[in-house]
């Protein structure tokens, strides 16, 4: 059974369309970039996946299930913006999300705050943009979820640190499970892609195995999406 399913979703904003008669499916075990500019439907698409819009037209299937309830249980979803109380101490988070989440790996989160060198005791506002995105990361990553949604995960990260942020985002998942990234920095993560959509004004314009990709044009991903998007 595929992990995710839209059959002609539309979405719009008044008299914009955000999003026009996608069709897409996920299947498990895979990570997938949704790659498009600024303004492309990227956001409103993780969105409507996670319940927080409704589609104006369409349905949306998550392991067989509407979003909801019962799909939140599955889905960890890292969004672009932070959601941290600033207050808070970074052992105050995981606690937080301990009790919330079942399936959140209370081991598995200290560990990778370790590895990124986070003390437990820091207050979120003493922590610098590129920090509180690593929080928020690993909070994310530490559920035992089936699909991953991770809205520009690596926007506020040094470019240095970035390898290190993939690096965490491939050990720290189920491989059974799916991740749906969506980012501009393809040049970064292309290398963990096994699929990519390019989604331009709200339509797909590309669906492919990434090293299909590739070996077809005989060029990157980031080339290819220079290319059609004329960046």
């Amino acid at each position: 059974m595929s992990i995710l399913e839209l059959h002609n979703i539309t979405k719009k904003f008044g008299s914009k369309v955000a999003l026009d008669t996608i069709d897409l499916t996920l299947q498990p075990g895979r990570i997938v970039g949704l790659l498009g500019t600024n303004g492309s439907g990227k956001t409103t698409m993780i969105k409507l996946i996670n319940d927080l819009l409704t589609p104006d037209q369409g349905t949306i299937q998550i392991d067989g299930k509407k979003p909801g309830i019962d799909t939140k249980k599955i889905v960890s979803y890292l969004p672009e913006r932070s959601y941290l109380d600033p207050g808070m101490k970074v052992k105050e988070v995981l606690d937080f999300f301990n009790d919330f989440y079942a399936d959140f790996d209370m081991e598995k989160a200290q560990a990778l705050l370790q590895d990124f060198s986070i003390s437990l005791d820091s207050r979120i506002k003493t922590l610098s943009k590129g920090t509180r995105e690593k929080v928020q990361l690993v909070l994310v990553m530490s559920r035992k979820a089936k699909l991953f949604i991770l809205d520009e995960p690596m926007a506020g990260v040094d470019p240095a640190a970035r390898d290190h942020i993939l690096d965490t985002i491939l050990s720290s998942y189920d491989e059974k499970a799916t991740i749906l990234i969506s980012t501009h920095l393809i040049a970064d993560v292309e290398r963990v892609l096994d699929e990519v959509i390019f989604l331009d004004h709200g339509k797909i314009t590309r669906q492919e195995e990434a090293d299909s990709l590739r070996i077809r044009t005989g060029k990157s991903i980031d080339q290819i999406f220079r290319e059609d998007f004329r960046c």
